[in-house]
């Protein structure tokens, strides 16, 4: 089931923020009047308010409430964003994405068991590499297969796994990590970080901004997607 959350079922978080602005700026406002009219009322006749004194709480009031409209419009145009992005977003859903992690799951192909299919995973490089390697370990934190990817320029690499180990034989079905190691060409460490799948399922609007869910691969957020696969 395709859902987007948080947009038209009353939990939008700048909807409430703006309600109680309006809300506390009118309390202010009728309090601010009650004092000037009871304040003016009171006066001595003899010795009236003078009128820069009397109408200068007013221009600052005017000033207040240019500022509170100012500000409604900016939550208006932030949840107008928020709503078209939401709705972008989900376009997302039943799609395949790369997002950080170290998990890979190892399965077998439905006719035949000794072809294995491995959930594509990813490296994001934040400068170029001389030298990338990939290494797959098992539950048991051994690892199991080297892969190396040679030279790479900065960015995100999709990597495919075929299943196997070092030896070439099909490994056994399972959950598998993922560790990168990526040099320069002198042989300074380079950063990089592992990308794991997963499927969008469902898209949410929170207080956090918006949410994907990938199912067993976890939640995470809009912004946290490398790529979007095929």
């Amino acid at each position: 089931m395709t859902t987007v959350s948080g947009i038209t079922d009353g939990t939008n978080p700048m909807a409430h923020a703006q309600l109680s602005t309006n809300s506390l700026m009118g309390d202010t406002q009728d309090r601010f009047l009650t004092l000037l009219v009871t304040q003016l009322r009171n006066q001595d006749p003899l010795n009236p308010m003078d009128n820069a004194e009397g109408t200068s709480p007013i221009a600052q009031l005017s000033t207040v409430n240019g500022i509170n409209q100012l500000n409604n419009t900016l939550l208006a145009l932030s949840g107008q964003m928020d709503v078209s992005q939401s709705m972008q977003a989900a376009g997302l859903i039943g799609r395949g994405v790369l997002v950080p992690g170290a998990k890979v799951s190892l399965g077998s192909h439905p006719d035949d068991p000794n072809l294995k299919e491995a959930t594509p995973f990813g490296v994001d490089l934040i400068s170029h590499a001389a030298n990338v390697t990939v290494t797959v370990l098992d539950a048991s934190g051994k690892a199991v297969r080297q892969i190396e990817l040679g030279p790479q320029a900065s960015g995100v690499i999709s990597v495919g796994w075929d299943g196997t180990g070092d030896g070439g034989s099909p490994l056994n079905d399972g959950a598998y990590t993922i560790q990168v190691a990526a040099r320069d060409a002198d042989g300074k460490a380079v950063p990089a970080e592992p990308l794991t799948f997963g499927q969008v399922s469902s898209v949410a609007y929170s207080s956090t901004g918006l949410r994907i869910n990938l199912g067993l691969a976890g939640d995470y957020s809009l912004l946290d997607i490398r790529k979007i696969m095929q």
